[in-house]
């Protein structure tokens, strides 16, 4: 799957699984009990607090990449330095989100062939991440935010494909959809810490059916 194809089934299927904090040796069952549910895209986040968090999160890449190939979209997230980005992709990841704009990230990622998503806030955050490369802008933190401001900034900025993530509910998923995100990235909300600890994959898979159909929903009442 090269970078277009990786980004046309990012946003038609509008979802990215944050998995932050997963043991490696769960990484492709939840990958698995995600991919059950509707997900097909995945990002594993650095855990800067591991002093070995590069080598931790290429393994979940390449461990899920392994079983999964071309049918699910996987990558790492916080990442903010050059040397993780170039990890990453070495790794096979294909997207690679940050929670700021750092200019050299998005150059490096692009000149990888990846797809670059930083994070912003500000509507000077935001243009200078799309015209940096950045594919899609990450609207970080989008439950703080709220869809009155994500509404005004797209105003004058719609032309640039913006994501919602932080604090996104199956509830919420049509109203932002409604002010024109193209997508959602969804960490806690999605993979609870109580289905990681006990090793509940089948209520990780049914929550997961919850975010895709809201958006599935959506867009049924729109046609």
């Amino acid at each position: 799957m090269n970078q277009e194809q990786a980004l046309s089934l990012l946003k038609e299927t509008k979802l990215v699984a944050i998995l932050r904090g997963i043991p490696v040796k769960q990484a492709t069952d939840i990958a698995t009990a995600l991919y059950d549910g509707g997900v097909r895209v995945l990002e594993f986040t650095f855990d800067h607090d591991d002093p070995d968090c590069v080598a931790h999160n290429c393994q979940r890449i390449r461990a899920v990449k392994k079983i999964f190939g071309d049918e699910m979209v996987v990558g790492c997230g916080t990442a903010l330095t050059v040397q993780e980005v170039e990890a990453s992709v070495e790794a096979g990841g294909q997207i690679v989100i940050s929670p700021n704009v750092d200019v050299s990230v998005i150059a490096k990622t692009k000149a990888l062939g990846a797809i670059s998503m930083p994070g912003a806030l500000t509507p000077t955050e935001i243009v200078m991440a799309h015209n940096a490369g950045a594919d899609i802008v990450k609207l970080f933190p989008a439950g703080t935010l709220g869809v009155p401001y994500i509404r005004a900034v797209r105003g004058p900025l719609g032309y640039i494909p913006m994501s919602a993530v932080g604090g996104v509910r199956p509830e919420t998923i049509a109203d932002f959809l409604n002010v024109g995100v193209c997508g959602f990235g969804v960490g806690g909300e999605l993979v609870k810490k109580e289905f990681v600890r006990s090793g509940d994959m089948n209520a990780l898979t049914s929550r997961a059916r919850k975010f895709v159909h809201a958006i599935e929903q959506w867009e049924a009442n729109r046609s």
